[in-house]
């Protein structure tokens, strides 16, 4: 079958760090590690396992990150190279194991990347306890093969579908996943609205385990897929305060307003006015840029993870206020830590889905995802400003990374095409 993938290499890093910048040639093209090319399609690993055509795949913030090597080392031991990338997938079924149940030849599936005990073949008595919990995004087997075998050989190591060498990701026509990780989709979600639902559950996962208050204001960084969907999902599950969004550009603007900002705002001084206006007072240090004192924000949600957007975070946020870390936040030096400890401030990360306590109930962040956008009928689908076939990869990666230019928020490959 084709497929996308990518090689992890010492060539290709230095390559990929040297001349990057000076051409995405050495990021995407023939002297990186990524590449189009015809790649052996892997057995059904088992009779709990299902094989499964791609329909959309979405490239994510993280994947340009990993195929620039910007994204910091230390998650590589939970990965395993080559793989095929992608791990945002809508897929149809093709093919069940004879133990599965619930799912049939034809039917639509979101599939959760992230790859559980289960899936590496543990018996329930050896899951780890992230597993045992239902929360398979922070598997502390990953590093780790497990007894699970894939075409006689003992499955690698990895963390999530895309960054897998035994499991193809979605940026390719087909994979094989295993039934736990598949959600049968409701006939009225369209696909384009289906293939959002795994950056959607991002900010929902986010929102449920560190909801805001009621009667305080919220801000929101980011002007990518997860701050959207961390918008909408403050309003889908029910938040009516004050959304102040933090966008770079109208069209991203327009998107947060569409799927429930109250307030929009440009960083610098359209930030700095939002945060007067919650009773902060600016102060300006003997150098170095100002900071406040009073007001701001009891929760941030920080959607970018860069040494300015923690910053930012660090300086908005409230006495004693909760910062919640969705971007892929790596090495990041010479970050000022002051108001951590002078503010008493809580940071709390996220990474991904599992179980959620919802409704007086447990669902899976994908249920409670696609629950919600029946509910809400939000303009989610609008996220989607570019599609491509596989055999344009790189125009489609260009126009990932390359925001201010081409304008994109969520790009998408069509492997049927």
């Amino acid at each position: 079958m084709h497929a996308v993938t990518f090689n992890v290499s010492v060539p290709h890093y230095l390559l990929a760090r040297s001349l990057g910048r000076v051409s995405d040639g050495f990021l995407y093209g023939a002297p990186s590690g990524v590449s189009l090319r015809e790649v052996e399609e892997p057995p059904l690993p088992g009779s709990r396992w299902v094989r499964l055509e791609t329909v959309l795949a979405g490239i994510c913030g993280s994947d340009i990150g990993n195929l620039s090597y910007a994204a910091s080392p230390a998650m590589e031991p939970f990965g395993s190279f080559p793989a095929v990338i992608g791990h945002e997938i809508l897929a149809r079924v093709l093919e069940v194991g004879g133990d599965v149940r619930g799912l049939e030849p034809g039917q639509r599936v979101a599939v959760d990347p992230m790859i559980s005990c289960a899936a590496r073949g543990w018996e329930r008595a050896a899951w780890c306890m992230s597993c045992t919990g239902g929360l398979a995004s922070t598997c502390e087997k990953a590093g780790e093969c497990g007894p699970q075998t894939v075409a006689g050989v003992p499955m690698a190591p990895g963390l999530t579908i895309g960054y897998h060498r035994s499991l193809p990701g979605g940026w390719g026509e087909r994979l094989v996943a295993h039934e736990s990780q598949l959600h049968p989709l409701p006939g009225q979600l369209s696909d384009r609205t289906a293939v959002l639902i795994e950056p959607l559950s991002i900010g929902v996962h986010a929102v449920l385990n560190c909801p805001p208050r009621e009667g305080e204001p919220v801000f929101v960084i980011g002007s990518g897929p997860i701050a959207l969907a961390t918008v909408w999902a403050l309003r889908a599950l029910g938040f009516r305060g004050e959304v102040v969004a933090q966008t770079k550009r109208p069209h991203e603007a327009e998107l947060a307003r569409a799927l429930g900002a109250s307030l929009v705002v440009a960083p610098g001084d359209e930030a700095r006015t939002a945060l007067v206006q919650t009773g902060a007072q600016a102060y300006m240090p003997i150098v170095g840029p100002e900071v406040y004192a009073g007001g701001g924000f009891p929760l941030v949600y920080d959607c970018v993870g860069s040494s300015v957007s923690i910053a930012q975070a660090l300086r908005f946020a409230s006495t004693r206020g909760r910062i919640v870390l969705l971007g892929c936040a790596a090495q990041i030096p010479r970050l000022d830590l002051t108001f951590l400890w002078a503010r008493e401030l809580e940071v709390k990360g996220f990474v991904g889905y599992g179980s959620e306590v919802w409704r007086d109930g447990k669902s899976h962040t994908f249920e409670v995802t696609m629950r919600l956008l029946i509910e809400s009928v939000a303009p989610v689908e609008r996220m989607i400003t570019h599609v491509f076939p596989l055999s344009q990869y790189r125009d489609g990666l260009r126009v990932a990374a390359n925001r201010k230019t081409s304008r994109s928020v969520k790009v998408l490959f069509d492997p049927s095409n």
